[in-house]
């Protein structure tokens, strides 16, 4: 998917701001370098993932601090938690106005974003067919990558 621009993280960070504020909850160091962290990331990550990113910058931020981040994230409407079948819940930034889905390769599992009007404007069609308002969805599609397939070959 595309890069977000500064604009974009700044009403990231305003978001999370009011949500800390209306539930009196204060900003830490440590969650604020996690926070950066999270928003500058692309793709899906484990809270290992961001743990060993963030440890980069600050070398005493412990597992515990990123779980607590990331719920608080998800709490916020900020990230989304993601689970693709492997156990592992991987978190991705919760950008306004933008939706996608996912291509995951069974083998590798590598995680590949698609966006495709056609499959959009299907589920919209389906769901008005049932009578159903859609307020979200979620589309996961499970198959071998062509890497994979090499390797069999």
């Amino acid at each position: 998917m595309e890069a977000h621009a500064e604009q974009d993280v700044e009403q990231l960070r305003a978001r999370l701001n009011d949500y800390m504020a209306r539930h009196g909850l204060r900003s830490t160091e440590q969650r604020r370098v996690v926070t950066e962290m999270f928003f500058s990331s692309r793709g899906h990550l484990s809270i290992e993932d961001l743990l060993e990113q963030v440890r980069l910058e600050e070398p005493k931020i412990g597992y515990a601090t990123v779980y607590r981040t990331l719920k608080l994230l998800k709490e916020c409407g900020l990230a989304y938690e993601r689970h693709f079948g492997d156990g592992v819940s991987r978190y991705e930034v919760a950008w306004e106005d933008e939706h996608h889905d996912h291509l995951i390769c069974a083998e590798c599992e590598k995680i590949i974003e698609f966006e495709e009007d056609n499959i959009e404007q299907l589920q919209r069609k389906v769901a008005s067919k049932y009578g159903f308002k859609l307020v979200r969805h979620k589309l996961e599609l499970y198959g071998i990558c062509p890497e994979c397939q090499s390797k069999k070959a």
